[in-house]
C-alpha cells in the first residue's frame, strides 16, 4: 500500500511477460485452429486445401525476405501466432540511427549491425517458442534449393526491381507435366505486402495459378528519371544533386567500380558529393534517407501502414499454413491518406505476362530499327521495364550484356539493323537479371 492508499502493482520480469504473452495472446487462435471452422480454406473463392482440426500441425517454414519498417512487424506478428513456426528471415542491410522511429526490434546500441541478426535475436529472446533464423546477404546470391524448403514466402521488400526478381524467381520453381499440369507440390505461395506513404496492398500468389507479381507491374509506376542536361547543369531540386553525384560524378570517379547501391560507403561518398553540389547552387534538402531514397527508388514508409499491411500478410500466410480459414482472392488495397478504407478483388493474370505466361510475345516494329533502338524503345522503356537484357535467335547469339567478353564481342551488333539479323516472324529469347530465370519468348515481325 502506498502512503496515497493505493495498491502497488508488484513489477513484472521478463519471463512473466513471455508467460503472459504465451498465455493470453496465443489462446485465441489456439481455439480456433482446435475446433470445427464454418469458413474452412476449401469453401473459399480460392481453395488451397482441406482443414481438419484433428490433425496436429507440423513445423512449417516461413521466409520473411526484409527485417525492415515491414518486416519487423510481420516477424513480430508471426512471432505472437500460436502455430510452430521455423521462420528464416533474410535482409542485406545494416541499422542506421534513422530506422530507429518506426522499426521497433532495434535501439540505439545495434545501429550499425546487421538488420536480420539483430531482429531475430530480439525475436528469440522475447518470444522462445518459435525458431527463428537469420541470413546476412542479397536475396539474388542464394540458389534455388534454399526458396524450395519453404512453406510460404512473405516478401517486406522495399524496392520493385528486388520484388520482380522474387517473384521470377519463386514462379520459376513450380513444375509442369508432360501434359502442362501443375505439380502442387512446387507451388509455394508468395504473400507480398507493399506500403507507400498512408496507402499500402497485401496479396496473395499463388504461381501459376492467380496473377504474379509481373501481372500488376504496369500498376506501378516507372522509376523517375530526371533529364540528363538539367543534372549536368541547371539542378534546381535536392533530387537533382543526388542524381548527378550517382549517375556522373560515381562512374567518372570511380571508373573501374559498379556502383552497390546497397554499400553504405557508396551511399555516404555519393551524398557527401550530393551536399557539396547542393551547397554550390544554394539547394536544400540533401540528406542521407533522401540520397538512399533517389539512388534504391525506396518507397516511403510510415509506421501505421506498416502494421496493417504486415498484419495482413501474415493472416494470409496463417490462413494458408493451417486452412483454417478461407483465403483472400487475391488483391486487399489499403488507403488511409485522407480516411481508412480498403478494397479487395481478384486481380487477373495477365495473358502475356512474361513470367507466368507460357504465351510468346508478338511485335511488330520497323525496318530500319537497330537492335540497340529495339532493346531501348521495345524491352527497356515498355511493360517488360528490363534492366540489362541478353538476345539470341535460333542461329546467333544477339547481344549479351555478362559476362563482359561476350558484351564485347556481340556489341558490334548494337548498331546494326534488325532485320539483318533475324528472319521476319523469327523467335528470339529474351533474359535479363530482373526475371531471375525466365526465358521472354518474342515473334518479331517487320514493317514494310
Amino acid at each position: 500500500m502506498s502512503e496515497t492508499g493505493m495498491v502497488k502493482r508488484p513489477l513484472e520480469s521478463d519471463d512473466m511477460i513471455i508467460d503472459s504473452l504465451d498465455q493470453q495472446q496465443r489462446i485465441s487462435l489456439n481455439t480456433l485452429l482446435s475446433r470445427p471452422s464454418e469458413f474452412g480454406n476449401e469453401t473459399g473463392p480460392l481453395a488451397c486445401g482441406e482443414f481438419d482440426p484433428s490433425i496436429s500441425l507440423q513445423l512449417k517454414k516461413v521466409l520473411v525476405v526484409g527485417a525492415g519498417g515491414l518486416g519487423c512487424e510481420i516477424l513480430k506478428d508471426l512471432a505472437l501466432s500460436s502455430i510452430p513456426l521455423n521462420v528464416h528471415v533474410i535482409d542485406l542491410d545494416t541499422i542506421d540511427v534513422t530506422n530507429l522511429n518506426r522499426q521497433f526490434l532495434f535501439r540505439q546500441k545495434d545501429v550499425g549491425k546487421s538488420k536480420a541478426e539483430t531482429a531475430a535475436a530480439f525475436i528469440q529472446q522475447r518470444c522462445p517458442w518459435i525458431q527463428v533464423t537469420p541470413h546476412v546477404g542479397k536475396i539474388q546470391e542464394k540458389n534455388l534449393d534454399f526458396y524450395r524448403q519453404f512453406d510460404v514466402v512473405i516478401s517486406g521488400l522495399d524496392n520493385i526491381e528486388a520484388r520482380r526478381w522474387l517473384n521470377a524467381t519463386i514462379v520459376g520453381l513450380v513444375d509442369t507435366d508432360d501434359d502442362g499440369d501443375i505439380d502442387p507440390s512446387t507451388i509455394i505461395p508468395i504473400v507480398d505486402g507493399g506500403t507507400e506513404g498512408f496507402s499500402g496492398q497485401a496479396r496473395l500468389i499463388l504461381p501459376k495459378i492467380t496473377s504474379c507479381f509481373e501481372c500488376t507491374i504496369d500498376s506501378f509506376p516507372p522509376p523517375r528519371a530526371f533529364p540528363l542536361c538539367t543534372i549536368a547543369e541547371t539542378p534546381r531540386r535536392p533530387e537533382h544533386c543526388i542524381a548527378y553525384a550517382y549517375i556522373l560524378q560515381f562512374p567518372r570517379e570511380f571508373p573501374d567500380t559498379v556502383l552497390d547501391k546497397d554499400s553504405p560507403e557508396h551511399l555516404q561518398w555519393i551524398y557527401q558529393q550530393a551536399a557539396k553540389r547542393a551547397e554550390h547552387y544554394g539547394i536544400t534538402g540533401v540528406t542521407y534517407m533522401m540520397t538512399m531514397g533517389v539512388v534504391k527508388n525506396i518507397i516511403p514508409a510510415v509506421a501505421s501502414t506498416n502494421a496493417i499491411i504486415a498484419a495482413a500478410c501474415v493472416n494470409e500466410a496463417i490462413k494458408y499454413l493451417t486452412f483454417f480459414s478461407q483465403n483472400m482472392n487475391s488483391y486487399m488495397m489499403y488507403m488511409g491518406a485522407q480516411s481508412i478504407h480498403s478494397h479487395t478483388f481478384a486481380y487477373e493474370p495477365s495473358e502475356d505476362c512474361p513470367v507466368c505466361s507460357a504465351s510468346v510475345r508478338k511485335m511488330t516494329v520497323p525496318a530500319s530499327i537497330t537492335l540497340n533502338q529495339f532493346i531501348q524503345a521495345h524491352l527497356k522503356d515498355s511493360s517488360l521495364r528490363m534492366s540489362s537484357p541478353s538476345l539470341v535467335s535460333p542461329s546467333q547469339t544477339l547481344y549479351m550484356a555478362k559476362p563482359a567478353a561476350l558484351e564485347l564481342a556481340t556489341r558490334p551488333n548494337l548498331d546494326k539493323l534488325l532485320s539483318t539479323l533475324i528472319q521476319p516472324g523469327e523467335e528470339i529469347t529474351v533474359t535479363d537479371p530482373t526475371l531471375h530465370g525466365i526465358h521472354v519468348g518474342l515473334a518479331i515481325t517487320f514493317e514494310n
